[in-house]
């Protein structure tokens, strides 16, 4: 990974930030985008340490903010003539409904249309042997889309709105690869396994407390970045697209995760909410 460009998202703490470390100590230089300036300078301070002398950047936004997504991907792109890697990590649960200042409901904004915003606007930026890596989640599965209701206004459920927004990023990656076939680029996701992160922490309620003792059987941070950081760097995978791993091994998602058309209509429907043409 010397001399790579990875773009990450998620970075300051749980797997991405174990991903950016590892990714940092082979010799990628990380520019991440965070959204708590603290937590920020503190991961800064962290890959300098790790690899000093690449200039380390930290990016600021609120990912649920179309605004936000857009404005940092604007940066970044303006920087960087040159990304060897993208990270799509950044997501959240929440137990209870929130809606975004674009009146998008707050897991689906987060957890999907910052990875469709960010790839969309940085894949002019990708080198040739390009790499997007998306993290979703075996929680897809007994997940289904509803078109008429992909802001789950009706009969909201916290860990049920999550699980769809897992295979949002599934079928995102499935239909990102079919898009960039013809190039050089190339579109993986992956399940980093049940991990003891900050994920579900401040979901609120009985729901969190459920979360944090559930993690008591968790797998480390260490343990699940593995797989983010051999879909980015390891020659293996190289022309390896639209797949989805776990453990560093191809898997099979769940059948609603395979459906073409509803990957195509969910590209085609975020493109829309979004602004960006597709």
């Amino acid at each position: 990974m010397r001399e790579k460009v990875v773009v990450i998202t998620g970075a300051t703490s749980g797997i991405g930030e174990v991903a950016a470390d590892r990714l940092a100590a082979k010799g990628a230089r990380i520019v991440f985008v965070a959204r708590d300036r603290a937590r920020g300078e503190e991961t800064l301070k962290h890959l300098h340490a790790i690899a000093p002398g690449l200039e380390h950047k930290a990016c600021y936004a609120d990912l649920s903010r179309l605004a936000d997504m857009k404005r940092v991907a604007a940066e970044i792109a303006e920087r960087e003539s040159q990304i060897d890697v993208l990270v799509n990590n950044a997501g959240a649960l929440f137990g209870r409904r929130a809606v975004t200042e674009d009146g998008l409901e707050m897991t689906f904004a987060l957890n999907h249309l910052s990875y469709f915003v960010l790839t969309n606007l940085l894949r002019p930026c990708l080198a040739a042997g390009g790499r997007i890596v998306s993290t979703a989640s075996d929680a897809h599965k007994g997940a289904r889309l509803d078109f008429a209701d992909l802001q789950s206004s009706r009969g909201y459920s916290g860990f049920a709105v999550y699980s769809r927004s897992k295979l949002c990023n599934i079928l995102f990656t499935r239909e990102l690869a079919r898009r960039v076939k013809d190039s050089d680029v190339t579109a993986n996701c992956l399940h980093p396994g049940f991990v003891a992160t900050r994920l579900g922490d401040h979901a609120g309620g009985i729901f969190s407390l459920g979360v944090r003792a559930a993690k008591t059987f968790a797998i480390s941070p260490e343990q699940g970045a593995a797989t983010i950081v051999y879909l980015a760097s390891s020659p293996a995978v190289a022309d390896i697209t639209g797949a989805y791993f776990v453990k560093c091994r191809e898997a099979t998602p769940a059948p609603e995760a395979r459906d073409d058309a509803s990957a195509r209509r969910l590209w085609e429907v975020s493109a829309e909410l979004c602004g960006i043409e597709g």
